[in-house]
């Protein structure tokens, strides 16, 4: 398929086996420097970092960063380098999120720290922390350095911050939308912003790159905490409910109770500064009957259409067009 050849029709047929032919050569190539990287003496954290990096994860951050990258005819090799450091950042805060959650499940799967007990999950997530850092070093790029570094610092205040709300049930809709932010969509954003620098794209691109990121992974993670109410458990890779189950005021709870009458507030209040599952059926039909479904579906639409106006300023190419996809499978999944 040529540029001239891409079509709005396209991009709307476009599917996900599309994606992985597109970027299955550029994916085997950060996939051989993770394992390569992973190596370590210490036989517990090759068990435990191999366990989770193997574990059925859709790779889309690493996945960005080639991608935006390839949109910016980048032609160079060290895109699978910083798509690696990319996922290693985010392995870490997964083992780290699944020790203060105290989760047995991640993507279908026993979480590490299940396994392998919390002090392991911890010390090896610090290990792939400062794996990545090491790495960062041998791009030689301070501006890489700078990048990610503000990233990763921004992820653990995200963190922090969701800490802060857990079991608040006068979190407001800004404060969750923060979480969200630092938690998640600022790993996207630095992902794609990572692709313009390397191919030393103007500043106009690249600002267009680093919207489109942040857009995203807003979408990407308003869609995850509505798939918490909705989703099959064996599809959705997780407990269903696990956000209520630990006292989180994620966005469909937050519009339930602000639409709810004074019975339906107090319940949901209740569940969240408490935490627990022993409403979960009642609150789950609150959810549906507020609208709160629907307007957490609808802010992640939106999100996902303000990604794609970031980057129409991209000549048309089969990575742009991937990057279209991506926005909208954001929010049409059900895991």
């Amino acid at each position: 398929m040529t540029k001239a050849d891409l079509t709005e029709s396209d991009i709307n047929t476009y599917t996900i086996d599309q994606l992985n032919d597109l970027t299955k050569t550029d994916m085997t190539r950060v996939n051989q420097v993770i394992v390569d990287h992973l190596a370590s003496p210490v036989v517990l954290i090759n068990q435990l970092s191999q366990h989770i990096i193997h574990s059925g994860g859709k790779r889309l951050r690493p996945m960005l960063v080639v991608l935006s990258a390839k949109a910016c005819d980048y032609q160079g090799d060290q895109d699978a380098l910083l798509a690696a450091v990319v996922e290693f950042i985010h392995t870490a805060t997964l083992l780290h999120d699944d020790v203060v959650d105290d989760s047995d499940l991640r993507r279908g799967q026993e979480t590490a720290s299940s396994i392998w007990g919390n002090e392991a999950a911890v010390l090896v997530g610090d290990y792939l922390y400062s794996r990545a850092f090491q790495m960062m070093v041998k791009a030689q790029s301070m501006r890489m350095m700078d990048l990610l570094a503000n990233a990763t610092n921004t992820i653990a205040q995200g963190e922090v911050l969701q800490l802060l709300n857990i079991n608040d049930a006068n979190t407001s809709e800004e404060r969750y939308l923060e979480v969200i932010y630092g938690k998640t969509a600022c790993l996207f954003e630095a992902a794609t912003q990572i692709g313009a620098i390397l191919s030393s794209s103007d500043e106009q691109t690249e600002q267009a790159l680093k919207s489109y990121g942040k857009h995203l992974g807003m979408a990407f993670q308003l869609i995850d905490d509505a798939l918490d109410y909705t989703a099959n458990p064996n599809e959705l890779g997780k407990n269903v409910g696990d956000d209520l189950a630990e006292g989180k005021p994620t966005l469909p709870l937050i519009y339930a109770m602000q639409q709810g009458d004074d019975t339906q507030q107090a319940l949901i209040r209740h569940a969240i500064e408490n935490g627990g599952l022993n409403h979960i059926d009642a609150i789950t039909q609150i959810i549906h009957s507020t609208g709160a479904l629907e307007y957490t579906y609808q802010q992640a639409i939106s999100e996902a259409d303000l990604a794609k106006r970031a980057i129409k300023l991209l000549p048309e190419s089969e990575h742009k067009q991937a990057l279209n996809f991506l926005a909208d499978y954001s929010v049409d999944r059900n895991h």
